[in-house]
């Protein structure tokens, strides 16, 4: 495995099928997403395997892909665009939007990778070379005002599909929850699906919401304690996170704005876990049936961070993408407790 390499056959950039008069309009950023750019592209993918009574053809499925692209981003259109930065003097001010003008469109990737399905799902880590199935290695959202905001990878291994995702979290935000061809039961590129979830999210739900237990409670204090005391915390910090606390930060952040920096936000001995058991990943099928996992790229790992998605058999089950540091992991994998319970 450690002489295979992602191999670019083709690459090429999706408009969308209908220009509209307000796909040429720029889209303005709230204080919400503007602390963002400095993050990674969220970069989300599903792996797929292919029967060898399977019939499919290669060109044919790319075709179809990027057909029903073209007709989603007539309808999500900013995900077509790119960032753009204006700098005034007079008075002295500086605008980011999303520009539609002069944006080649989304990119759309079709690359091979000599590998098996087993040679991704067998070892106990996830081999490097995923991060290869993502377009954007190491990209930051501020890139988006030249890498484009959506970007699709089709990798295709020896037995098997990989489709791979990625755009930046305040595009999302100002596009859509989630992107699909309703044409098309070829699906959901975005593979969050926050439309498609039953029942809907609420109008006035806009991300991922990140809530800080304000507090001296230390662990060893939680501990001490039922689990209910720790759930009742969690129950104030979101019933506090009203209209007047958010409100609240939109105004502080306009008077002393900043960007987001992790470290800010997560403690080195804290756990951040991510997603919601409402994004159905497996459901995402892409024609291919259902896919046999869901990875992630490199993008907004770090010690300490826990993605969950609903397990691929459903039934309450979940998958947890664990990342920690090898000391970690190790001590991890050790604790006999914890394995008495996964395993």
């Amino acid at each position: 495995m450690e002489s295979a390499s992602v191999q670019i056959i083709s690459d090429c950039f999706v408009k969308p099928k209908i220009a509209s008069e307000e796909a040429n309009k720029p889209i303005y950023f709230s204080p919400w997403d503007l602390p963002l750019f400095c993050l990674n592209y969220i970069q989300k993918g599903l792996l797929f395997r292919l029967s060898e009574n399977q019939d499919f053809i290669i060109t044919t499925f790319l075709k179809d892909l990027k057909d029903s692209l073209s007709a989603t981003l007539s309808h999500f259109h900013p995900l077509a665009a790119r960032f753009a930065t204006v700098k005034r003097q007079n008075p002295p001010s500086m605008v980011v939007f999303l520009n539609p003008e002069n944006s080649p469109g989304a990119r759309f990737i079709h690359s091979t990778v000599d590998l098996r399905i087993s040679d991704v799902l067998q070892p106990t880590d996830v081999p490097l070379i995923v991060q290869s199935f993502f377009d954007h290695h190491e990209a930051i959202a501020h890139d988006g005002h030249e890498l484009s905001l959506l970007s699709i990878q089709v990798t295709e291994l020896i037995d098997g599909i990989f489709i791979g995702s990625l755009r930046p979290r305040m595009a999302v935000r100002n596009a859509c929850p989630a992107v699909t061809d309703r044409s098309r039961n070829l699906l959901q590129f975005a593979v969050n699906n926050r439309s498609r979830i039953s029942p809907p999210l609420p109008e006035n739900y806009f991300g991922n919401l990140v809530l800080t237990v304000t507090g001296t409670t230390t662990a060893g204090e939680l501990m001490e304690q039922s689990i209910g005391r720790a759930a009742w915390r969690l129950h104030e910090a979101m019933v506090n996170h009203d209209d007047k606390e958010i409100k609240g930060f939109a105004e502080s952040w306009l008077k002393k704005p900043f960007v987001v920096k992790m470290s800010w936000f997560f403690d080195p001995n804290g756990v951040h876990i991510g997603s919601l058991p409402r994004f159905d990943m497996y459901g995402n099928e892409f024609g291919l049936g259902k896919g046999v996992a869901v990875l992630s790229g490199y993008g907004n790992k770090f010690d300490g961070k826990v993605t969950a998605y609903p397990g691929r058999d459903g039934g309450g089950s979940m998958d947890l993408e664990i990342c920690l540091l090898p000391e970690n992991m190790a001590a991890f994998e050790s604790d006999e407790e914890f394995l008495s319970v996964v395993n």
